[in-house]
Order: structure tokens, then sequence, then C-alpha cells
């Protein structure tokens, strides 16, 4: 099971799974995205999954967080079924800045649609037709979202959970052509905020993403006329350097 925390000081959440939960949310993740070029515009957003599942292999090696939690196996149990057996599970984490997980929480909606589409031959339903309802990538996919969902909501205002939800299944917004540069300025401004203005922060990073504004198409704007003076993808640009701090307490 793949449960979220957030981090002490609120600059982004702790994914957690023992090593098969991860295992198969890693081969999924990269099955959804599909291989380099195969969704032309949606290689911006693709390289930000590959970076969770950058994060994803690094845990699973034991590079980032372990965290062991009772398994609720008394003496009894242990004792009825003649085991010897540990009272923990270790579960392996990683973090993942807010914006970050906001934005790829999106955006996999986008690769389920695609990858949905692919296995159904291009069917008009594709994400119901009968190749892809019980696809087992979708299936592990729409479970970390679910996951990442529950523990969202868990951490703003009640107020906000209907508002945030149709943000994060926009109807008529896609990911497609997104300048994920904007995305490393959402990051580093979340990072320099407070921990309280952080926590009141997290609807409105949501609705920037999601929303794609003024703010945004400024941004794009300028990695589009950079993009096309050094005939390069957008992909290609590099965010400004000093977007991120060189170092930040989570």
């Amino acid at each position: 099971m793949i449960f979220l925390e957030n981090t002490p000081n609120l600059t982004g959440v702790s994914v957690y799974g023992d090593q098969f939960d991860l295992d198969k949310l890693y081969e999924s993740l990269h099955t959804i995205v599909g291989e380099e070029g195969e969704y032309p515009a949606y290689e911006s957003a693709r390289l930000r999954v590959l970076g969770v599942c950058y994060e994803i292999r690094h845990a699973i090696m034991g590079d980032r967080k372990i965290s062991l939690i009772d398994n609720g196996m008394t003496p009894e149990i242990m004792k009825f079924h003649s085991l010897i057996a540990p009272k923990h599970n270790a579960y392996l984490g990683f973090n993942v800045l807010w914006p970050e997980l906001l934005f790829v929480t999106m955006a996999l909606n986008d690769f389920v649609k695609l990858h949905a589409r692919k296995v159904s031959k291009g069917n008009y339903y594709e994400t119901l037709d009968h190749r892809a309802i019980w696809d087992s990538s979708i299936a592990s996919v729409r479970s970390f979202q679910a996951a990442i969902a529950t523990h969202l909501l868990n951490s703003i205002p009640e107020t906000s959970h209907i508002r945030i939800l149709r943000l994060m299944n926009p109807t008529y917004t896609t990911f497609g052509s997104y300048a994920t540069q904007y995305l490393d300025k959402l990051n580093g401004k979340f990072i320099r905020m407070t921990k309280e203005k952080r926590e009141k922060s997290i609807t409105v990073m949501a609705k920037r993403i999601a929303e794609q504004g003024e703010d945004y198409q400024s941004v794009k704007s300028d990695v589009l006329e950079a993009a096309r003076e050094y005939n390069c993808s957008i992909t290609e640009i590099q965010p400004i350097k000093d977007e991120y701090p060189d170092d930040f307490d989570w």
C-alpha cells in the first residue's frame, strides 16, 4: 500500500511503500508515459514523471527514507501459526515537493488516457475498453493518484475539497506542450515560503498549475522564444539557476 506523509516543514510530502509497492509503481509509471518521443507534445510532462521514477528507484535501493511500522503481528498470532516474525514492516520512502507532486498527479490523467487509447486500439471510450479497464499499469497509477488525493484532502480545509478536486481533474485542460519551467518557478517560490504560508498555499499551487493563467503564459512565451532562438525543443531550455535554493529544510 502506498501512503503519504507531510514533511516536517510542509515543503513537500514523503511517499512510502514496501519494495513490492514501489517496484510495481516504478514499472507502471514507465509504462504509462511511454517511450521517449512516443507522445511528442507530452515530453516535458514525461520527464517530470520520470523524475519521480528516479526517486522511487533510489528509495528501492535504500538511498532515501525507511520507516518501520507495526504490522499487527501479536505474540498470540505468531504462536498459533508457529511463526517467528518481526513486529514491524519496513516501508521505503522518498520526498517530493508539493507543486511537483500536484503537477505529476494532474499530468498522469493525460498519460492514462494516452496509454488507454494505445492499448484499446483507438477506441473512443478508451478507458472503458475491455483491453484497458483492467490494465495493471493503469490500476497502479490510479491507485497512486488516489493515495495522493486522499492525503491532499487531509492536508487542506474541508471547504476547499470540491474546488481542489475539480482543479485536479480539469475537463478541457491538458498538459501537452506544458512549459514545465513554470513548475520550477513554483517549486522555488514554495520552498522560500514560511511553513505557515506553505500550509495555506497548497491549493494556490494547484490552481496556478491547472489554470495556466497569465503568469504561466508569460513563462511559456519566454521559453518558446528561447527555444526558437537556440533552435531546440522547450524541454532543452533550462530553468534559471537561482529558482531553487542551494539548500532547504523538508
